[in-house]
């Protein structure tokens, strides 16, 4: 079994050891942050919401790619790294980092045209929470992207059940579908490829 320290670093970053977790996160994330995000057919007009973005990798393609860029963490450390970092988006009002999570988005309704989160599906406490908010806060038309390690596979690294709930494929589209998303759909960028990014429409 994963030993528990990590796994609650994982879920939610803090001080030292939570910094060293976000620059392994961004490594072990970007292949398949990139394909996510591929998914969501970027708009220069865009208005974008990634939940649990952790280390930060994708924001930098985000804000280059989109007018407007919001960050939502549970992990306050999370929050304040990325104002700092982007402090000159946030002050021109082109970035919003906020502390919270996804079964209570603290966003307006039909705030984005797209939502991204990847690996965050094992922390929410609701499936069918999470996407009922992803679903008021997203514009008609607009898309979501959910990049997640399927179940049999998260089962396999022994992680503390109290910390990670592992999802199962179906479970995730089946809540997805719930909340009134439509064209719903699996991919891989290829058949071997272990983990899956389910893409939606409002």
């Amino acid at each position: 079994m994963a030993p528990r320290f990590i796994a609650r670093q994982l879920s939610h970053p803090k001080g030292f050891l939570g910094a060293l977790i976000r620059f392994l996160m961004n490594r072990h994330n970007a292949r398949m942050n990139t394909f996510a995000l591929d998914q969501l057919k970027l708009e220069p007009t865009d208005h974008v919401l990634e939940i649990g973005f952790g280390g930060g990798s994708t924001l930098p393609s985000l804000l280059d790619a989109t007018t407007f860029v919001a960050g939502l963490d549970r992990s306050n450390d999370v929050i304040a790294f990325a104002k700092r970092r982007f402090s000159k988006h946030v002050k021109s009002g082109r970035a919003d980092f906020r502390q919270g999570t996804v079964e209570a988005l603290p966003f307006g309704a039909s705030a984005f045209n797209k939502v991204c989160t990847v690996n965050t599906v094992y922390f929410w406490t609701s499936l069918e929470a999470g996407f009922a908010e992803i679903y008021r806060v997203l514009k008609p038309q607009g898309r979501v992207a959910v990049g997640f390690l399927p179940k049999e596979r998260m089962d396999q690294m022994g992680m503390p059940e109290d910390i990670f709930t592992t999802r199962a494929p179906l479970d995730v589209v089946g809540a997805i579908t719930k909340a009134g998303f439509k064209d719903v759909l699996t991919a891989r960028p290829e058949p071997h490829t272990p983990w899956n990014v389910v893409i939606a429409t409002r």
